[in-house]
């Protein structure tokens, strides 16, 4: 059960974040670039922050690897959001972390049962029809090739995150090592929209709290979950932050949102049966 409501509170802060992006990128508040940087360095703060506190003045050593996929990550998704709708940018995005998250754990020979298959099908089916814009025109080409470049840095900085001993010293080395690479392309390719607080309280609230503090419980929970189940449980965060929505924001619940909840919530439960 325990392990049950860290994934679920996971779950939350990854859609809280979602939410985050959207209000500023898409109020003009301030740029993907600035807004990728910003969220980067407020992680990288508050974590430093929290080490020195557990373990005391030191620098975590450098992951490559989960500091690679966590910049491929924030910048793509930042980046992508300038041209795709919502909608669309989510079904890519968690399309593609769980392809990569069933490869990975295909590669490890992690055991598969059908009903995880099915589950993960059930679940992601749910997901298209809750957000594929009926009529709409095929995807821009380059925000969709940036999206699943976030998507593919994701599942990768996911399945490295099941190897984790110290979590939150693991998350602060992926944000330290990838914050001087997320400033510089924020400087070299600077953003037309001018800065706004705004958008920059919005930035630190996302990666300090559903950025940084989030990735490391995440971490945490990562181990204990086999990589499909990681996976096919991530596909709730679009439900949970239009859910979200109609709480906090006052947004209409419509027939569709209901079935696909059911679908998406349904596929979870079943690809969590033994």
């Amino acid at each position: 059960m325990r392990l049950f409501l860290l994934t679920a509170l996971t779950m939350v802060a990854f859609a809280a974040n979602s939410v985050l992006n959207r209000l500023a990128l898409a109020d003009g508040a301030i740029g993907p670039g600035d807004f990728a940087a910003i969220r980067l360095s407020a992680g990288a703060v508050i974590l430093w922050i929290l080490v020195q506190i557990g373990t005391g003045p030191r620098l975590p050593r450098l992951q490559p690897v989960g500091a690679a996929a966590l910049l491929v990550y924030v910048l793509g998704f930042s980046y992508a959001y300038t041209s795709l709708e919502t909608g669309v940018g989510a079904l890519i995005l968690f399309g593609g972390v769980q392809f990569t998250m069933f490869a990975g754990a295909a590669l490890s020979r992690e055991q598969m049962p059908p009903a995880r298959w099915i589950g993960a099908l059930v679940a992601f089916g749910g997901l298209v029809y809750l957000l594929w814009p009926g009529g709409a025109a095929a995807p821009e080409l380059l925000g969709s090739a940036l999206m699943i470049a976030a998507a593919l840095g994701w599942g990768v900085y996911s399945l490295h995150g099941r190897g984790a001993v110290d979590p939150v010293a693991a998350t602060a080395s992926n944000f330290i090592y990838a914050t001087p690479i997320g400033l510089a392309v924020a400087l070299l390719w600077p953003d037309l929209e001018p800065l706004q607080m705004k958008g920059v309280w919005l930035a630190v609230v996302s990666g300090a709290l559903t950025s940084g503090l989030g990735y490391a419980l995440w971490y945490s929970v990562l181990p204990r979950l086999p990589a499909t189940v990681a996976g096919t449980a991530q596909l709730t965060v679009p439900i949970i932050a239009l859910g979200g929505g109609i709480l906090f924001l006052g947004e209409a619940i419509s027939l569709r949102f209901g079935i696909a909840s059911v679908l998406v919530l349904g596929g979870v439960a079943l690809s969590l049966r033994k």
